[in-house]
């Protein structure tokens, strides 16, 4: 049998490199493939990511819109409904209005034209956000109490105690989670005095009985302020006797601040008892403008001093007032007048 010829080194050689070269120029390719489909599949991954975000992107941008139409929308219909609660209850408050007769003004919370100055606190530092209280006083109707509570507003109640003109002041304050009592003290210039007025003269065992029937009508009552009282508050022994009976009944006062005299801040200083008292009146007069003014100086006060007290009345225009003031509230915390203490 013929035997092979061995093939010769050179042609071997040439042979190893042509295979060599084969696998290199595989390697290559293999390479590009592979890097062209990472590189491929990175450029699609963040065209895919890129897609994704402007899509999420509109997603937000179309929620925002909603939103501020759903806002602008509730505004708009807290507003109408406040209204509307105004305008349905008209009939039902002249009623009222003609079994507790004329309605007083502001004016008759104050001794004389000018207003008490608020008495200067210093500014507090480091408060997260301003806190602002209004109160409204001489609540004594339903129609009061619904006008309130559609404004949708942390707003606290202070009710007149019930008289024969006014006899369910106090079956309304109880429906209430928190409200307080708008006790009437003598004053130097009022003439239609509130039944059950506390005087000067009034001994510490009247003065007492007194805060206890207050007590039986509002058992819930944690505050009391003062509707008028020029008079009383500007005497510190009536002002003793009134602190004393209060705190044996728990209850804490709030200086309405009807005269610049007042001796509360004494009277609490001697009790080691914390002094609160009102630092704007938001109704002085009638005008809805004049009370949109005052909501701003109260919001500015709270800015400065960390916490600021406003008191108003169940006037129209003082509701419609704080309603259209909504938007001056972000820059403070509305909150009832117990988260003060």
């Amino acid at each position: 049998m013929p035997r092979r010829k061995k093939a010769s080194p050179k042609k071997e050689s040439k042979f190893l490199r042509n295979v060599a070269w084969i696998l290199a120029l595989t390697a290559v390719l293999f390479g590009s493939f592979i890097a062209g489909y990472y590189v491929g599949y990175d450029s699609a991954k963040k065209d895919i990511a890129q897609k994704a975000k402007v899509k999420e992107d509109k997603k937000l941008s179309m929620l925002k819109k909603l939103e501020e139409s759903a806002a602008k929308t509730k505004e708009s219909d807290i507003s109408d409904r406040l209204k509307e609660v105004l305008k349905k209850d008209s009939k039902a408050a002249l009623k009222e209005q003609e079994s507790v007769g004329e309605y007083e003004d502001a004016s008759h919370e104050v001794d004389g034209d000018v207003l008490p100055k608020p008495p200067k606190k210093e500014a507090l530092k480091g408060v997260h956000k301003p806190t602002l209280a209004i109160i409204i006083d001489d609540v004594s109707v339903r129609s009061h109490v619904n006008a309130i509570k559609s404004l949708n507003l942390p707003i606290t109640m202070s009710f007149l105690p019930p008289s024969k003109n006014r006899p369910n002041s106090h079956t309304l304050a109880s429906k209430e989670s928190f409200y307080m009592v708008h006790l009437p003290m003598e004053a130097k210039n009022f003439a239609k005095e509130e039944p059950f007025t506390l005087k000067v003269g009034d001994s510490q065992e009247t003065i007492t009985q007194r805060i206890a029937e207050i007590k039986k009508l509002f058992p819930n009552v944690k505050h009391i302020n003062n509707h008028t009282g020029s008079k009383f508050t500007s005497n510190e022994g009536a002002v003793n006797r009134l602190i004393y009976a209060l705190d044996k009944q728990n209850i804490n006062f709030i200086d309405s601040r009807t005269i610049g005299s007042t001796k509360v801040p004494a009277v609490m200083k001697n009790y080691g008892k914390k002094y609160i008292s009102r630092d704007i009146f938001l109704d002085h007069e009638f005008d809805k403008e004049y009370v949109k003014e005052q909501i701003k100086k109260a919001v500015a006060y709270a800015k400065e001093h960390g916490s600021a007290i406003a008191i108003g009345h169940p006037h129209s225009n003082t509701i419609l007032a704080i309603n259209e003031s909504k938007k001056l509230f972000a820059d403070v915390e509305l909150v009832l007048v117990d988260r003060l203490y």
